[in-house]
């Protein structure tokens, strides 16, 4: 018991005296009234985003074999990469880049378990948690597992397929002279490497690949630096920076002991000279432009195989069909343009040339151009309708099936002899007028187009479009292929050659500003066109170094040994130009 005004003791509770206020800070809070700390939600996580889900990136370091390799590709793509004219070079830069490529796809980094693997939103692997009691588990992202062996698209094989399509049109430069035709085969090969590297089957698949390699890149950056910072990975028995030191010592033996050997024969002097870039100061300064821009694509496309992107579930929402009535009619209506446009292109068929030009009133020229990039055009925008249609139309009866086989199937059988039509005029163009390498392209466009509407018409027939897509792209790099294959610079000499024999009329200025495959064809011309046509092209025909070596321009340079042919132009101008 306390007498009135004293301070009462401290009382002990069960877990002990409790503290006494302290002197000068105040009267003591009543633990009653004292504000008590609220409970710790945990951060519900973050859903992942689409490129986390689709695209996790490798979950490991850049192993150093990889590293490696894409090293060694880049420094001989830029050391064997002649920029002024296709050859030799290219094509061992193009097996180099493959066979880097290949090795990151095997070599893969980093096959753990998604679980032990979290990502952060910048594809890397994220810091595990501390072991023990006292570590609380924290709700992870788990990156997407791919597929095994996936390339973006259902197995190897189909990867495969671009990659030695890819090769196959960079060789193109290797052996036709011809430099608008390589710069259209290499167009072609970036799509193909971009689809050996990335995949996607469907149109939105294959067009958010076409945007992956640049993003890759950049993403592949980081990946590259801890690859080179982890001297010794797991699992490896060396890391990047002993197989710089190993490389740079072997350079360092090669220089010393091909300066002496180059000192001692004169052969093996010449030899090594054309296999060395050039080390003055400009060609130092191209030579490491030009690894840069192709080591910066190269570490993308091995960030891509190494892990590649799940590109299968990109298709667009599927719409809700139309009515009958709203696509039936509108077919129904072009069906009948189309059969009235085919009834006169039939009399342009049958009744010939001739015929249409007196009724007309027109010319050669008139007459086929004034249709050709029409019925381009033409041939274009019925693709186009045809896909909308295919996607619109109901097929969930038989009697839907039935009529959209009937309207689809008319449309494209029409559209073929729109396509003939097309091809007729070009015909009746170039025989009047000689082979150019702008007609021969647009007919080569349109045969491809004929082929195309072929396997419209094989979809429309099956109901089913799913390989089409690949199949359009494919076909596009045959139908380039065989260009090349045809040696179109010949082929148009050959029949501007042919055309003169009969008619007395050639256009040497253009003719003479053919490429080298052209020179055997312009050798059967009689003098004095023949020197008139080769002159120039003989002029342009410098000796190649090793890796710009091409088979065009070797032929050239062995029928031009045999042809005198004189090195000035003035007596060649006085000639009738036809």
């Amino acid at each position: 018991m306390t007498s009135p005004g004293s301070t009462p003791l401290p009382a002990s509770g069960p877990t002990g005296p409790q503290a006494s206020p302290t002197v000068g800070a105040g009267p003591a809070t009543p633990a009653a009234s004292r504000p008590q700390a609220w409970p710790v939600t945990p951060a519900l996580p973050r859903p992942p985003s689409l490129v986390q889900r689709r695209w996790p990136g490798p979950s490991g370091p850049a192993r150093p074999q990889v590293l490696g390799a894409l090293t060694a590709a880049a420094v001989v793509g830029a050391s064997v990469l002649t920029m002024v004219r296709p050859g030799l070079g290219w094509l061992v830069a193009a097996l180099a880049a493959t066979a880097a490529l290949v090795t990151a796809s095997v070599v893969r980094s980093g096959t753990s378990s998604p679980a032990a693997n979290p990502v952060t939103p910048t594809g890397e692997a994220a810091p595990t948690a501390p072991a023990g009691p006292a570590a609380a588990p924290e709700p992870t992202v788990q990156a997407v597992t791919a597929r095994p062996g996936a390339t973006g698209a259902p197995g190897r094989a189909e990867q495969a397929i671009w990659a030695a399509a890819t090769v196959a049109l960079t060789a193109v430069g290797t052996v036709r002279a011809a430099g608008w035709l390589f710069v259209l085969c290499l167009l072609a090969a970036a799509v193909t490497g971009t689809l050996a590297v990335t995949g996607g089957r469907s149109p939105l698949g294959m067009l958010v690949a076409a945007t992956l390699p640049p993003a890759a890149t950049v993403r592949a950056l980081p990946w590259a630096a801890r690859g080179i910072r982890d001297t010794r990975p797991t699992g490896s028995g060396i890391g990047f920076g002993r197989i710089l030191t190993s490389l740079a010592i072997s350079a360092v033996l090669l220089a010393l002991f091909g300066m002496l050997f180059s000192s001692a024969d004169a052969v093996f002097a010449e030899l090594v000279a054309a296999l060395l870039p050039d080390i003055s100061l400009p060609g130092v300064i191209g030579w490491t432009v030009r690894l840069l821009l192709i080591g910066g694509p190269l570490l993308g496309g091995a960030y891509l195989v190494s892990r590649p992107p799940d590109l299968e579930g990109l298709r667009p929402t599927p719409s809700r069909p139309a009515h009958r009535l709203e696509w039936t009619l509108p077919l129904v209506l072009l069906d009948a343009l189309f059969a009235v446009f085919v009834l006169v292109q039939l009399t342009v068929l049958f009744g010939g040339a001739g015929h249409v030009l007196r009724t007309a009133g027109l010319t050669y020229a008139q007459y086929a151009r004034g249709g050709f990039w029409q019925l381009l055009a033409v041939t274009a925008l019925t693709l186009l309708v045809i896909a909308v249609a295919a996607r619109r139309a109901a097929t969930a009866t038989r009697a839907d099936r039935l009529l959209v086989r009937v309207l689809l199937g008319t449309l494209t059988a029409l559209s073929l002899v729109i396509v003939a039509s097309a091809l007729y005029r070009m015909q009746v163009y170039a025989d009047a007028y000689g082979a150019t390498r702008l007609r021969l392209v647009v007919t080569t466009m349109e045969l491809w187009l004929g082929l195309l509407f072929l396997l419209v018409g094989v979809a429309v027939v099956r109901l089913r479009a799913e390989w089409l897509p690949r199949l359009v792209i494919g076909t596009a790099v045959l139908a380039l292929l065989g260009l090349a294959l045809v040696n179109p610079d010949r082929l148009i000499a050959d029949r501007n050659v042919d055309r003169y024999l009969k008619t007395g009329r050639l256009d040497v200025d253009y003719v003479s500003g053919l490429s080298a495959d052209a020179v055997p064809a312009l050798a059967r011309l009689p003098e004095p066109m023949r020197t008139c046509a080769l002159t120039r092209i003989a002029v342009e025909q410098p000796r190649d170094g090793l890796w710009a070596t091409n088979l065009g321009r070797l032929r050239a340079r062995a029928e031009l040994d045999t042809i005198p042919v004189s090195h000035t132009l003035t007596y060649c101008l006085d000639l009738e130009r036809w």
